[in-house]
């Protein structure tokens, strides 16, 4: 992918009109250009900033059922979701793997009740479960989880859900989108929608935000998928709709992986607060979360409030012998949820739901709010397909379920160069050449010159943190660790994208005051 080319190929059709225009380039943006896209649409995909800067890149990296939505019984949820997690495994394989987790029991009713629950759970997956669940006695727990605290412990009960790399995968989406035809842009912001004589929506007003040029897009339909931001969009349609989503902020840390040595992962089924908390191997790290703290503030940079950091070390407190402190938390991160809310009482939480809603307004604009990541797929299905019932499009069948974001990988690729899925052959033959690219930026991360190279010839980064961030996870793996590599990154980045010493100077800046929101 090469943003320059994309932006002039649209530039030099002033007066096509596209059969979708997506705004938003989150899970949700990205899967419905997708699904657009495999369905033989004309589709184009907007995003104001980068590919899964806000909610898509800050989740819990769980491809899962939602073992929380079993206990509020919302069983057609977590049916859809266990699913979709199926088929979100076969079709990345690259980015996803099979987790084992272990739910600590400190009583023979809590032995009981997660047993039975979970294997329910297990029921609920079908054909596309990724293990069964079973009992492990005190012992057995203990030699699979040595950090946990002994005092009490009856045992564990295991289960499998699913894990991935969640920006890596919007980067597939939008790759995969390009490969069938459709149009992806960062950087450019939606500023105005188009109406004809009626009143119906026939294009965007957007503007590039690098450049400032603008453009006016004409457009069959156009979709608004843009998270928390999405009541925004919706009142540049009616400057007096109504709120639909209840905003909720998530906070996860990341510890060393001393604090979680092995392969499984701890789910804490409830919190003082009502929540469930997990602590999961990730990219050789701990990420331990989530929050669910209600904000009135809509940011695409969150940041993290003391008392929620302060939440999360007490309950990790209570179940570790070794307790994590302040200044063990190598990053600290926070994302918004967008929550579906009911327009005439947004505050009400008990309205508040992981499912997702789809609106059409009278004058064309088509909203989905809410969902989450596991569900991103079937989103996308229902949206495209409400637009053909609608009568914004033919009738095609959706074919996502069956398109794999990647193909296979052909030789002896590199386990952690997987993520690039069929692309990391390009990577491994740089480093074949010139054996220097090989050699990793900083000890404390695998990444090497190599990928940087390639993401900026093919990946579409503006600045450092698009690749500190997104591309790569340094910054929400060791904040402070990923600063010391902002120089080098600038400095193969400016060689590539054509910048000067002073752009170079100007975003290890920048990056360095966007990290004190981690740290």
């Amino acid at each position: 992918m090469n943003r320059e080319d994309l932006f002039q190929q649209l530039l030099k059709q002033p007066d096509a009109i596209w059969d979708i225009i997506v705004i938003g380039g989150g899970a949700t943006g990205l899967g419905i250009a997708l699904d657009g896209a495999t369905r033989g649409f004309k589709t184009l995909l907007l995003e104001q900033a980068d590919f899964a800067k806000g909610t898509s890149s800050r989740s819990t990296k769980l491809v899962h059922g939602g073992v929380r939505y079993l206990a509020q019984g919302d069983l057609l949820l977590v049916m859809e979701a266990l699913h979709e997690r199926g088929l979100m495994i076969k079709n990345a394989p690259h980015l996803t793997s099979n987790q084992e987790f272990v739910v600590p029991v400190y009583s023979l009713f809590d032995v009981v009740k997660y047993t039975v629950g979970l294997k329910f759970y297990d029921l609920l997956a079908g054909r596309l479960s990724l293990g069964k669940s079973h009992f492990l006695n005190r012992e057995k727990t203990l030699a699979r989880l040595p950090q946990l605290k002994p005092e009490g412990l009856k045992g564990g009960i295991v289960y499998h859900d699913g894990q991935f790399d969640d920006s890596r995968m919007t980067m597939a989406l939008a790759q995969a989108c390009v490969d069938s035809g459709g149009t992806v842009l960062n950087y450019v912001k939606v500023t105005g929608l188009l109406k004809n004589e009626n009143g119906k929506i026939v294009g965007v007003k957007a503007k590039d935000m690098v450049s400032g040029d603008e453009i006016n897009i004409k457009t069959k339909l156009v979709i608004n998928a843009t998270g928390v931001f999405a009541d925004a969009v919706t009142r540049l349609d009616n400057p007096n709709a109504k709120q639909t989503m209840k905003p909720s902020q998530g906070v996860h840390i990341v510890l060393d992986k001393s604090f979680l040595p092995g392969n499984s992962a701890i789910m804490i089924p409830k919190t003082d607060d009502g929540r469930v908390l997990f602590a999961i191997p990730w990219h050789n790290e701990v990420v331990v979360g989530t929050t669910d703290t209600p904000v009135d503030t809509i940011s695409l940079e969150p940041v993290a409030l003391e008392k929620e950091i302060s939440f999360i070390l007490h309950t990790a407190e209570q179940y570790l012998v070794r307790a994590p402190k302040r200044e063990d938390i190598l990053s600290v991160f926070a994302g918004l949820r967008p929550l579906a809310a009911n327009p005439d009482n947004p505050h009400s939480t008990r309205e508040v739901s992981r499912r997702h809603k789809i609106t059409l307004s009278s004058s064309g604009l088509l909203t989905i709010v809410g969902g989450k990541w596991t569900t991103y797929r079937r989103m996308a299905e229902e949206t495209i397909n409400k637009a053909i019932s609608a009568g914004f499009l033919g009738k095609r069948k959706c074919v996502t379920s069956n398109h794999p974001l990647a193909k296979p990988v052909a030789g002896n690729i590199s386990n952690r160069l997987h993520i690039y899925g069929d692309h990391s052959g390009e990577i491994e033959a740089m480093i074949l050449e010139d054996p220097s690219l090989g050699i990793p930026l900083d000890s404390r991360f695998p990444y090497t010159k190599a990928e940087i190279i390639w993401i900026c010839r093919n990946e579409m980064p503006l600045n450092i943190e698009d690749v500190l961030a997104r591309r790569i996870r340094a910054l929400f793996l060791n904040a402070k660790a990923s600063s010391a590599m902002a120089p080098e990154i600038a400095a193969l980045m400016a060689k590539e994208l054509g910048c000067d010493l002073q752009w170079q100077e100007d975003q290890v800046e920048s990056y360095n005051q966007l990290v004190k929101n981690y740290i």
